[in-house]
């Protein structure tokens, strides 16, 4: 394994989380939410009148904030998907199965959970991380995907 040390980023990514940290804290404070992208994407799915549009602002605010700051900031990360489409497709539904079946995704669960100290969370936290580790491991030196 090789680092690709030109790309390590260790400021950027720590205000990134710092910034994340501060977003999810201040919902929890100001709406009384967790800040579960899962939860919040699969309220769209079963919309309510009153509850749709802050669930809108929040995902497009999500979807917008990237480019928002390569226009500010001058990034424009080059990014390469070593896969094709299918595998994409597959691992985005069994993504999305994993977050319904463990009632939280990776922000509900490692960001807000593990905050709150809550078993259940870290507990989430290190399956899903761990059949990461386990699916990158058969992937790459297994089967040599």
């Amino acid at each position: 394994m090789q680092i690709d040390w030109m790309s390590f980023t260790p400021i950027p990514s720590l205000l990134g989380g710092m910034i994340l940290g501060v977003a999810a804290a201040l919902y929890v404070l100001l709406h009384g939410r967790i800040l579960g992208i899962s939860g919040i994407v699969s309220g769209l799915l079963h919309p309510k009148l009153t509850d749709s549009a802050w669930r809108v602002a929040l995902v497009l605010g999500l979807i917008t904030a990237p480019f928002l700051a390569a226009l500010f900031f001058g990034i424009f990360p080059v990014v390469e998907i070593e896969a094709d489409w299918i595998a994409i497709v597959i691992a985005g539904l069994l993504v999305g199965f994993g977050a319904q079946y463990g009632s939280g995704c990776t922000s509900g669960h490692g960001i807000c959970g593990l905050s709150r100290l809550s078993p259940r969370s870290l507990v989430a936290t290190l399956s899903f991380m761990g059949a990461g580790f386990i699916t990158v491991y058969v992937l790459r030196h297994l089967i040599g995907f």
